[in-house]
């Protein structure tokens, strides 16, 4: 019967399909509709110019928006994006990293070490680099990671300064200071430390004291000592800045306590990993303690791309550099890119500085690198700025007028008259501002 219904309703049987069919269709024209007023709708509030779901959920942030003439120029943060056109070459593809889903899922790097968070493949391509540059010594040294050096510099803080003191310990810097130094150490307002101003005017007779020492020093390039020689204080050196492209390399730096971030040596700020050289067993082990209580350990898979980024610059001088690269080709060389970028740049800057005729900028200071094997001079990362303008007396006010943002002295313990302005924004950015600066009479 089965049979006998299939083969003598093969007509009703195709009108049952044709039906189907039809059924299909409308709900095909319906998830069709639907489909072009989601579209619709994205783009009209999200303006996403039509991309597909997938594409949106997977596209990365672009940072900064592109800038034209008339654009609010902002250097006043570090943010290294200069450094996107040596990454976006050969050596981008070399320092490319895939992180399997069933990796890095534990909270622990390695159980048995001090810093229990801390990758042994970032800690390898950190002494390594350090080997290579030569900027700082690294063997004999615990190695801890933060997020970022700031969270070192507060993890130092907090470890050299004594639980049960009678006082909070004081924190100084001489001015000009980094502008950030203040506000995280007074963040959290903490019992074991406050911030004490300027250590060229702080009386060390007898008080505890950490010094904070920047050199190359944020703002204005120069290379600093610790000025306080008291025996109740300590010093931690931040080394943000002591690389190649930016100062001459004359000792690798052999303090107790060394902070270093990827951001200002790689150019990878979004990374957010830094990490510090630290002599004494007891202080790493504070330090450690404290990123554990912060925030848990740190990012294994930001380690794992910065020991990738890491390793790829130090390939690129250890591969025997081929007879272009002397002649300018500096693709696989970081530090050499960075550095013609600087010069460039600071040539640029004195050039504008020269035609307003009203501003001055700090002299430069050569010095025999052992790095390049040269005498080479400083271009630091940051421009300190300074008007002689009669009537000049807030050039932060004076800039912002004119579109360009940067940080007013002020907040460095300086004055009025001078501003930090980065030097490591895009190319685009940077020419619009030295188009700016020269016009200015």
């Amino acid at each position: 019967m089965a049979m006998g219904g299939g083969g003598g309703g093969k007509e009703g049987g195709g009108g049952g399909m044709a039906a189907q069919a039809g059924r299909l269709g409308v709900a095909a024209s319906v998830a069709i509709n639907l489909a072009g007023i989601a579209l619709y709708l994205r783009r009209r509030y999200f303006g996403d110019g039509g991309k597909g779901e997938e594409e949106l959920a997977v596209a990365p942030s672009s940072g900064k928006p592109p800038v034209t003439k008339d654009s609010v120029i902002n250097l006043d943060h570090g943010d290294p994006t200069m450094y996107g056109a040596f990454w976006r070459g050969g050596a981008g593809e070399r320092a490319t990293i895939v992180i399997p889903g069933w990796q890095t899922m534990s909270y622990f790097s390695d159980v048995g070490s001090l810093c229990w968070f801390l990758e042994p493949g970032f800690e390898r391509q950190v002494r390594r680099l350090h080997r290579l540059v030569g900027n700082a010594v690294a063997d004999g040294y615990h190695v801890l990671v933060g997020n970022g050096s700031t969270q070192l510099f507060q993890a130092a803080l907090y470890a050299l300064s004594p639980p049960g003191a009678a006082a909070p310990t004081s924190v100084v810097s001489p001015a000009p200071y980094y502008s950030s130094y203040p506000a995280v150490t007074d963040y959290l307002k903490s019992a074991l430390y406050r911030w004490a101003g300027d250590a060229n005017m702080f009386d060390a007779d007898g008080e505890n004291y950490i010094e904070l020492v920047c050199s190359p020093n944020n703002p204005d390039g120069g290379i600093r000592e610790p000025v306080l020689k008291s025996g109740a204080g300590v010093a931690v050196h931040d080394l943000a800045y002591y690389w190649p492209q930016y100062t001459p390399i004359t000792e690798a730096a052999a303090h107790d306590i060394m902070l270093f971030t990827v951001s200002k040596c790689t150019g990878h700020a979004g990374t957010r990993l830094g990490w510090a050289l630290v002599k004494d067993r007891a202080v790493a082990q504070r330090m450690s303690k404290f990123i554990e209580l912060n925030t848990i350990g740190v990012s294994k898979d930001s380690q794992l791309r910065a020991a990738k980024i890491l390793k790829t610059i130090s390939d690129g001088y250890d591969r025997a550099p081929a007879p272009a690269a002397t002649a300018g080709d500096d693709s696989g060389r970081l530090f050499h890119f960075a550095r013609r970028q600087m010069v460039a740049r600071w040539g640029a800057l004195r050039a504008a500085v020269a035609a307003s005729g009203i501003f001055t900028l700090p002299d430069e200071v050569p010095g025999n690198c052992t790095f390049t094997k040269e005498t080479v001079a400083a271009y630091p990362p940051f421009a300190w700025l300074r008007c002689e303008k009669e009537g000049v007396n807030d050039l932060e006010g004076y800039l912002r007028e004119r579109k360009i943002l940067t940080r007013g002295g002020g907040k460095f313990g300086a004055d009025g008259r001078v501003v930090r302005i980065s030097m490591l924004d895009t190319d685009e950015a940077f020419a619009i501002f030295i188009d700016r600066l020269a016009a200015m009479k």
